[in-house]
């Protein structure tokens, strides 16, 4: 399928410290990407140039065969999605409110099919008259990717499958939700939507995506399946710990056991 996304040695500097160093990779439609790697490693600033929020000190962004940056803000948010790691609302919307914005100036009515099917998918239905501060971490996140799934829907009506990008999507999430938006990305996918994910439970990204990218230190470690990056070797080389790779229906699973013992001093 036709590639969605492109990188071509992707490099950010923050003053003296390099972000990203030369990353180069490519998502086509239809596929499902999960970036792992330790704290640190680059990962959001990644994400955060693909989205079009960063320009890259280096290199070159390119969705749907042309520069990222000359998107203006209304066709870029045609064309991709980002779910971000924390954002705050003070304001008592509520949550249909919250939603809705994912419509943006698609009529309350028009949109209205979608808002209820993204609450329903996301099992917010009976919320959508609270005020989004008065619900927990988690249901505020789901209320958040149900506003994504509305811009998705909307984008892709008009210009094909996007680009659904998701920071650390999970991290408020107890574990049936976990699994539900993972599953809920999986079927974006299944319609054509290139879908990238930055998770830190490396289980999950596994059950998630069938390729994944490893970042450390700013660099591309690998990139490929989940039997070619989920090795008892990458695992202690990337994240410094001992594990047992195991395998359930041909599908590699992941057992910490302890912390790789530093180096003897000398």
């Amino acid at each position: 399928m036709s590639a969605v996304i492109e990188a071509r040695g992707l490099v950010k500097r923050a003053g003296r410290a390099t972000l990203l160093d030369g990353v180069g990779l490519t998502v086509a439609a239809g596929e499902m990407v999960a970036i792992i790697g330790p704290n640190g490693a680059g990962k959001s600033t990644l994400l955060r140039l693909l989205s079009g929020d960063l320009r890259p000190s280096e290199g070159e962004v390119r969705l749907k065969q042309r520069d990222i940056g000359t998107y203006t803000p209304r066709e870029l948010a045609a064309r991709r999605a980002m779910l971000s790691q924390h954002i705050n609302v003070t304001f008592p919307f509520t949550v249909e409110e919250i939603v809705l914005m994912g419509a943006g100036e698609r009529g309350a009515r028009d949109a209205a099919p979608l808002v209820d099917a993204a609450l329903d998918e996301v099992g917010l239905a009976h919320f959508r008259g609270r005020q989004l501060p008065t619900l927990s971490g988690g249901e505020q996140q789901r209320a958040h990717f149900a506003r994504v799934l509305v811009q998705l829907a909307c984008g892709e009506a008009e210009h094909g499958p996007g680009l659904l990008l998701l920071d650390e999507p999970t991290s408020s999430l107890d574990l049936r939700h976990q699994i539900d938006l993972v599953e809920a990305a999986r079927r974006r996918a299944g319609s054509g939507t290139a879908v990238i994910a930055i998770l830190h439970d490396l289980n999950l990204a596994i059950r998630f995506a069938d390729r994944l990218i490893v970042l450390s230190g700013g660099r591309l470690a690998a990139d490929g399946s989940r039997a070619e990056v989920v090795t008892r070797e990458i695992i202690r080389d990337i994240f410094e710990i001992d594990a047992v790779v195991h395998q359930a229906d041909g599908v590699p699973y992941v057992l910490p056991q302890s912390m790789r013992a530093a180096p003897a001093s000398r």
